[in-house]
């Protein structure tokens, strides 16, 4: 009988702007940006050394996404250090070639990918645990008791169902309503106007999502500060909060893998031997081979 299996799913994008600003700039040998990449590679190989068996890694291929078309203003590649936007497709080649699944996101964006795996990770009765490596208030939709968390691989922390009510004041369900009535700014849409934190909270406490919240505010069974005018600002702004709701409802039908044993890391590829070598980390391959030698 096979043994029950954790499975880590990184965000790749995120993962590779946080070494961007973490580590030195770096080049390989044709001049090439490889610092942020090489750190991301070096990470993963750190968790394989740490025991993991299965992961994947999803990234967005483009920023631009489906959403785009759904609202103007929501976010694009505009602004990014062309540096650093140099890495996106050599981070998913270096990855491949360690030998770890990566799905680069093109119509969806790799939060989608991301919500899709942890929701067909979380079916299989051989997993145990499912580990979404992020800290994006987006995935905490996908947050599922103890069986789906969030691990922010920067600080140790693991945020599960108890967790995202605590951070947020909502469960993991009200998320994306939650995000509607405050905005998110990272991903570009404002939210309804005077809805803060703590009122959004309070409300979807009790009802959980947009469509529950009694149009009178003398219904509500919650006490909120200028209610009336936050339950005015709803009526009047309704189809806008449903499009935000849309925007930051994350997908779960993204095409990620048949079966979890797919997730499973057999081993670097060839050609990680030739990125070593021009990244100037042929350390990393020594490791790589190492794990993959102890796992036989």
């Amino acid at each position: 009988m096979n043994k029950a299996m954790d499975i880590y799913l990184i965000d790749g994008t995120y993962e590779l702007f946080r070494h961007f600003y973490a580590v030195p700039s770096a080049t390989d040998r044709e001049g090439r940006q490889i610092g942020a990449l090489r750190g991301v590679v070096a990470s993963v190989v750190g968790m394989l050394e740490e025991g993991v068996t299965h992961l994947g890694v999803a990234t967005d291929h483009v920023i631009e996404s489906f959403r785009n078309d759904l609202y103007s203003g929501y976010k694009t590649g505009e602004g990014i250090d062309p540096a650093l936007r140099s890495q996106f497709g050599p981070l998913e080649d270096a990855l491949r070639h360690l030998g770890v699944i990566v799905w680069p996101m093109v119509e969806y964006e790799a939060d989608d990918a991301l919500a899709s795996a942890a929701t067909k990770g979380e079916i299989d009765p051989a997993v145990r645990q499912v580990f979404i490596c992020t800290p994006d208030k987006d995935l905490a939709q996908s947050v599922s008791g103890t069986r789906v968390v969030q691990l922010d691989r920067r600080t140790g922390a693991i945020r599960d169902e108890a967790g995202v009510r605590e951070r947020f004041g909502v469960p993991p369900r009200s998320i994306p309503d939650f995000l509607a009535l405050v905005g998110d700014s990272a991903d570009g849409f404002p939210g309804l106007a005077g809805w803060g934190a703590k009122s959004a909270a309070t409300v979807l406490a009790r009802y959980l999502h947009l469509e529950g919240i009694p149009k009178d505010p003398s219904a509500w069974d919650v006490r909120v500060r200028g209610a009336a005018r936050l339950a005015r600002t709803l009526r009047e702004r309704w189809d806008d909060a449903i499009l935000f709701r849309d925007l930051a409802t994350l997908r779960i039908d993204v095409p990620v893998f048949g079966s979890v044993e797919e997730l499973r890391w057999r081993g670097p590829r060839r050609e990680f031997g030739n990125f070593c070598r021009s990244a100037g980390a042929v350390d990393l391959r020594r490791r790589a081979v190492s794990i993959a030698g102890r796992a036989e």
